[in-house]
């Protein structure tokens, strides 16, 4: 009895730790992809996965990974990158949020 509560703390710790670790796969990508193309992030997440080499071997946006559903929106000059848990306090603790230049938040 002791150990379930232990083992379901430690879940939602490691759901929220590939949360935060996916938005920064997606941030490093856009930013990767914006180097060559003059300073353009990506239209959509096709452009990222698309390239050859791929910026990214995953399709995140729209899914729902491991708790967390990851929803994407790209601009010309901006991004920002969602991932909401499912179910608050069962899949993850918070939503974060990856926006422009790398920032995170919770």
């Amino acid at each position: 009895a002791i150990a379930i509560p232990n083992i379901l703390r430690a879940k939602i710790s490691a759901n929220d730790a590939l949360a935060q670790s996916t938005l920064r796969t997606l941030s490093t990508a856009s930013e990767t992809f914006a180097t060559p193309n003059s300073g353009t992030y990506p239209a959509n997440e096709a452009s990222l996965t698309g390239a050859t080499p791929p910026y990214t071997n995953q399709n995140y946006c729209g899914a729902t990974i491991s708790g967390f559903t990851y929803t994407c929106t790209w601009g010309a000059g901006s991004y920002s990158f969602q991932a909401a848990p499912v179910n608050v306090g069962t899949s993850g603790t918070t939503t974060f949020t990856m926006t422009t230049g790398g920032i995170l938040s919770p």
